[in-house]
């Protein structure tokens, strides 16, 4: 397997989509609300305030993960999705890694993230990277939400 994370292309995105629709489907029993965010990528997850990156089996999109501007001291943890054969192999907390060393380069000095409780393997990998819980910060259909400094 060569399994590479890398920079969302824009031929990527139906792909990205469609990884994060059946992880939706999966967990939640329906497709994400919308995809507005990724519908905007220019203006959501493009450098300096954001970014969007894909997990690659081979040429295959199989995870995605993202930081986008809240403030500017605040970015937030977006769309980390993997399909199930991917879970549980580090490939989550790689992708953090990557994506909050782009965080602090930039600036960022904390990340925010919102989650559900049926996504309990997933809460459990944001604890162990430092994340705790905070008050809601939006007003989505997410539950828990948290918070870490970077």
């Amino acid at each position: 397997m060569a399994l590479t994370i890398q920079l969302l292309r824009d031929s990527q995105i139906e792909a990205a989509k469609a990884v994060i629709t059946e992880v939706c489907f999966e967990f939640f029993g329906q497709a994400p609300v919308n995809f507005e965010d990724m519908d905007a990528i220019s203006s959501q997850y493009v450098a300096p305030t954001g970014i969007f990156m894909v997990l690659m089996d081979d040429k295959e999109v199989v995870g995605t993960g993202a930081i986008r501007r809240l403030d500017e001291q605040t970015c937030e943890l977006k769309r980390m999705w993997f399909l199930a054969a991917y879970r549980g192999k580090g490939h989550g907390a790689k992708m953090a890694e990557l994506l909050f060393e782009f965080a602090r380069s930039v600036g960022y000095k904390r990340a925010r993230l919102d989650t559900s409780p049926s996504l309990g393997a997933a809460s459990k990998l944001f604890r162990r990277l430092g994340f705790y819980v905070i008050k809601p910060y939006n007003d989505g259909p997410s539950t828990i939400y948290m918070e870490k400094f970077l």
